[in-house]
């Protein structure tokens, strides 16, 4: 278990900076879920970053439509998406609005509210498993689309908000290419993640598809 965390909740200035400048920023943060079961909190140790317009991996690349209009802004609020017809994920949008970029919040260690995260994801053999992925974060938490747009900025008591908790030093933040992400996007070094810790997922390289996805972005 980590340190106890910061508790001061993040400002919208604080997402409101470029993508790859809050991407590994994020890393060692807070991320609050609070339901009617109760509160859950997990220490944020993977992110990728995307980058709207000039990012071909990025759900925006190609404009603004009714799936994606979160991403163009205000910054602070969830994006959240439907993948391979039976997954979610959990992005935060950052940077000025009108550029669509947002951050894939990709794993994560469970602080608090594990009880809650261990019936849904039943098959992690342990509780480091628990967020190792993106679509098993969002599971854990019971993220699904009725979250996407929320204000993570709004207090205490919203379903998403995020919490200052404790940033690494910065020789534990590690970067490469993004999981999952082929074409002209596959180059870039764009997740981030701490070094040895056992709830980083696998890397796994873009693998083509003989049928057509909905997401660019990876499931797990």
């Amino acid at each position: 278990m980590s340190e106890s965390p910061d508790r001061t909740p993040l400002p919208r200035t604080f997402f409101d900076r470029p993508v790859l400048e809050v991407a590994p920023d994020l890393l060692g943060r807070t991320l609050v879920r609070v339901t009617e079961e109760g509160r859950m909190e997990l220490r944020l140790t993977e992110v990728e970053a995307y980058a709207g317009a000039i990012d071909p991996g990025s759900h925006a690349f190609r404009g603004r439509t009714p799936r994606n209009t979160v991403m163009f802004g205000p910054p602070g609020h969830a994006y959240v998406y439907f993948t391979y017809g039976m997954w979610h994920c959990l992005n935060l949008v950052c940077g000025p609005e009108g550029e669509a970029s947002g951050v894939l919040l990709r794993a994560g260690e469970v602080l608090r509210g594990a009880d809650q995260a261990r019936p849904r994801r039943r098959s992690a053999r342990s509780d480091h498993e628990l967020a190792k992925g993106p679509a098993r974060l969002a599971t854990a938490l019971d993220v699904a689309l009725s979250l996407n747009g929320t204000d993570v900025c709004a207090g205490p008591d919203a379903p998403l908000s995020l919490l200052t908790g404790t940033p690494p030093p910065p020789a534990r933040i590690r970067t490469g290419p993004r999981t999952g992400v082929g074409g002209d996007g596959a180059p870039h070094p764009w997740r981030f993640w701490l070094e040895d810790d056992r709830t980083v997922s696998p890397y796994r390289p873009h693998t083509p598809r003989k049928r057509r996805l909905d997401s660019a972005h990876p499931s797990d």
